[in-house]
């Protein structure tokens, strides 16, 4: 008499139509409940291997997904279910992009559970033999780093095999800020420009390019000489739109200084006059939540076209070109110059971590190794060095 399958073993069969085999078994699926899986294969062997390999996760508790997930298909459910409604639209652009144009295309195709370390390595290897530059590469391994981690929590799948790929290290450019006169030299240039105002507060405070741009005049406060950061303008879903500040540590009160103090009290009489002279078609609020800059008829600015006048500016009075953002690391660099302490830099320029501060923005600079230098010159006796220098009646043996 033939043994009795005990509840849980599966069952194998061979198919009469096509000699396939075929196995089933029942275990507990993603959703919760217990669900008939079935797997197959060439031979008996290998359907019995599939079943053991499902019936050892059930034992140790690991469900298993309800539908088999194609890697494009979860990439399309996890950017519009977990990415929109969870994170910045600028990041779900960002991550939307690299989907649709590289992962979807070249991983699309393969099962979320059969996707392999060397399938993935292969294909950055091959983006990078593309011409693609390492840190596009890395943005790439980066979305499917994080669908997948979202995948094991579902529990899909039992590993992340985006963390397990290598990628070269990514090196960034060097970056070589403003030094104060050369600050100095780019706010005086800038004093007849429409936006001269903006660039002031680009280059005293190291305010974000959105930073700028999205500031209200509820938020600058003349009266109490306190200029409120709570908000940013950005370019994103083809629109331009002002959004909250990415951390808690970007929300800041700034004090007016006297740069700063003159410049908006210039851009708010201009602001008056372009209002009037717009008449009907001016498309400001005319209120407090208003934008402190807009074009001739009151709308926001475009980032690209702050950046195109900034880089006429330096253009047209030949002043060292660099990048808007970098006007940031010349303000950071200026107060490590000036002696100002990191905390209070960080502060100042809305970092949440102090590390990002000293590593990231406040670069070395020559004047400061000079003064370096000098006080261990000092310490070490320059007069010394001095003394024997000028006694001709002493030389090297």
């Amino acid at each position: 008499m033939a043994r009795r399958r005990a509840n849980g073993e599966g069952s194998i069969y061979q198919r009469k139509d096509n000699g396939r085999w075929d196995g089933a078994v029942y275990v507990q699926t993603a959703s919760g409940g217990r669900k008939r899986m079935r797997v197959y294969g060439a031979t008996r062997a290998e359907v019995h291997s599939k079943l053991t390999a499902l019936m050892a996760k059930d034992q140790q508790g690991i469900p298993t997904p309800d539908k088999p997930w194609k890697l494009g298909e979860y990439l399309g459910y996890w950017l519009e279910e977990v990415v929109r409604p969870n994170l910045r639209s600028s990041t779900y652009e960002t991550y939307e992009q690299r989907i649709r144009l590289n992962l979807r295309p070249a991983l699309g195709r393969y099962a979320l559970t059969r996707l392999t370390v060397a399938t993935v390595q292969d294909f950055f290897n091959q983006q990078l033999g593309d011409g693609h530059s390492v840190r596009k590469v890395q943005m790439m391994r980066e979305v499917l780093r994080s669908a997948l981690s979202h995948a094991m929590h579902e529990e899909h799948v039992a590993r992340n095999v985006a963390r397990l790929v290598k990628l070269p290290k990514y090196e960034p450019e060097e970056i070589y800020p403003w030094s104060v006169d050369e600050a100095r030299q780019f706010l005086v240039a800038a004093q007849s420009d429409p936006l001269a105002a903006a660039f002031t507060l680009l280059v005293v405070y190291g305010l974000r390019e959105g930073e700028v741009l999205g500031l209200r005049w509820q938020d600058v406060n003349l009266a109490a000489g306190v200029l409120e950061v709570r908000q940013q303008l950005q370019r994103t879903g083809g629109a331009l739109r002002q959004t909250p500040l990415k951390t808690r540590a970007g929300r800041r009160d700034l004090p007016l200084v006297g740069l700063t103090r003159a410049a908006l009290t210039r851009q708010h009489v201009r602001q008056t006059s372009a209002r009037q002279a717009a008449e009907e078609i001016w498309q400001g609020g005319g209120d407090a939540a208003e934008l402190v800059f807009t074009t001739k008829s009151g709308l926001p600015i475009e980032p690209r076209n702050f950046v195109r006048s900034f880089q006429r500016i330096c253009q047209q009075h030949e002043v060292r070109r660099i990048k808007v953002h970098h006007v940031r690391h010349t303000a950071a660099t200026t107060l490590k110059g000036l002696g100002v302490g990191a905390r209070d830099a960080q502060l100042l320029l809305g970092h949440s971590q102090i590390s990002t501060t000293q590593q990231i923005y406040q670069h070395d600079s020559m004047e400061g190794r000079q003064r370096a230098l000098d006080l261990v010159d000092q310490a070490l006796g320059s007069d010394t060095k001095d003394d024997h220098d000028k006694d001709p009646g002493r030389r090297q043996g």
